[in-house]
């Protein structure tokens, strides 16, 4: 990422969350303040001692047609949440809107109605299948729970879902054991297919396909949101499947979204250092670049338990920007640029959030050894452009007040003389006042922006 590209921004929108008019497309999925905790039992009276916070307060919501991908560590929540949404777990708290109806605490029977709308694709394609069943009865099992006759009979359509996911219609009378791991995920997709339904929540749905097939099953997945208008929640771990089918990108840490943006914004410019560490995992197929060193964030340490998380910012014990107000303060999830939200103190590709905290925790010095120099030195060049670019902007604000006021101060005198002269006099004291204070405040902009960067420079670092 060069820095020409991180320092044009647009205008910052003073933290506003984002209304419903910025983006297009009617909302099918809300979840606001989602909660999920396991509870922790032991001795024999199976005492409740803990709980594990496996989703601790998300907010997002998903409009129709779109694809949200989700990301993020193993063991930050991301499948827990894919279940939450489907009403698959009941949540701890929170709730979650699905064409406006609220559906976080509905049972069984009021569920039901709603699976027709709202399918999964599960991770593991051996325990997601019945042993016992023919592939013929698992995909034409939610025609029978729903009550619908397909047109040809419930055999013609499952052999045409079956086709469309790329196996042999003739395999229909054949066990999930006849299979190996990636047709049994296709089988899967068949199923979670079978009825249309408005939102499917995808867990890592290629991730036990071998590389070859990936493409073909992530293009059929896009092929069928256009023909059938389908939207998408995938949760996967390869940012590169990702980043090809996303609109919009959830980044997920320790039962948090720390970053939520659209595709684009956040492959160019990650505002999350978590995001930016995540981000330069991703491998680059360039021959040109084999022999060069590789600017890999290595993040310290491992991920804390979600029995216990940190305090303030969960990532301030992993992360190299990291402040006093990290460890006390929790971040929100903010609009910091249109379309792209992040909960983060000291973000990257923008203004400081917290200029005044400039003392790096003990922790913070540790993890920057582990990332390259050149990393560090293009996030504290970054910030401060963008820091300067931000009082750039303002800057010009005061010098056309003052014109303004000077422009009306001349006006004054010079309907108070009227005397011959005065024509010329206002004429040469709004020369004066332009060359005076704007010069000044020009001259003040341009001296504060070599103080300003060096002063955010020595910040970041």
């Amino acid at each position: 990422m060069s820095d020409e590209k991180a320092v044009k921004i647009p205008a910052q929108s003073d933290g506003a969350a984002p209304t419903e008019g910025s983006q297009s497309g009617e909302i099918l999925l809300k979840v606001t303040g989602l909660q999920k905790h396991f509870p922790i039992r032991k001795g024999l009276l199976q005492r409740q001692t803990g709980s594990v916070r496996a989703v601790d307060g998300i907010d997002f919501e998903v409009r129709k047609g779109e694809t949200l991908g989700v990301v993020g560590e193993s063991g930050c929540g991301k499948s827990t949440m894919g279940r939450l949404i489907t009403r698959l777990l009941e949540p701890t708290a929170g709730k979650v809107e699905f064409e406006g109806k609220d559906i976080t605490h509905l049972g069984v029977a009021g569920m039901r109605p709603l699976r027709r709308d709202v399918q999964m694709i599960f991770q593991d394609p051996y325990s997601s299948l019945n042993p016992r069943h023919t592939v013929g009865t698992i995909v034409g099992a939610p025609f029978k729970l729903q009550g619908v006759e397909p047109e040809g009979g419930i055999k013609k359509e499952v052999q045409r879902l079956l086709s469309v996911v790329g196996l042999n219609p003739e395999h229909y009378n054949r066990y999930p054991h006849e299979f190996s791991g990636g047709q049994r995920q296709r089988i899967g997709i068949a199923r979670a297919l079978a009825l249309s339904p408005k939102l499917v929540v995808a867990d890592e749905p290629v991730s036990a396909l071998d590389v070859s097939i990936q493409a073909q099953v992530v293009n059929l997945l896009d092929d069928l949101q256009e023909e059938l208008g389908l939207t998408y929640v995938i949760i996967a771990h390869d940012l590169s499947v990702v980043r090809h089918v996303s609109d919009r990108i959830a980044v997920m840490y320790l039962g948090k979204v720390v970053e939520l943006s659209d595709r684009d914004s956040l492959y160019k410019a990650p505002m999350h250092p978590y995001t930016k560490a995540l981000m330069s995992a991703v491998p680059i197929p360039d021959p040109k670049r084999k022999n060069e060193k590789s600017e890999r964030i290595l993040l310290k340490g491992d991920v804390p338990s979600p029995i216990s998380p940190p305090t303030g910012c969960r990532f301030h014990t992993r992360c190299w920007k990291a402040t006093e107000i990290c460890r006390t303060t929790e971040p929100q999830l903010l609009e910091l640029k249109p379309g792209q939200r992040v909960a983060c103190h000291h973000p990257e590709n923008f203004e400081d959030q917290a200029p005044q905290d400039t003392v790096l925790l003990s922790a913070a010095k540790e993890a920057a050894e582990l990332v390259p120099d050149e990393v560090l030195e293009e996030s504290a060049q970054t910030s401060a452009a963008v820091a300067a670019e931000v009082e750039a902007v303002a800057a010009p604000e005061e010098p056309a007040a003052a014109e303004a006021e000077g422009a009306a101060a001349a006006d004054a005198a010079s309907d108070a003389e009227g005397s011959q002269d005065a024509p010329e006099e206002p004429g040469a004291s709004e020369d004066s006042d332009e060359s005076g204070p704007a010069a000044d405040a020009d001259t003040s902009a341009e001296s504060g922006k070599p103080e300003a960067s060096a002063g955010q420079e020595s910040t970041e670092k």
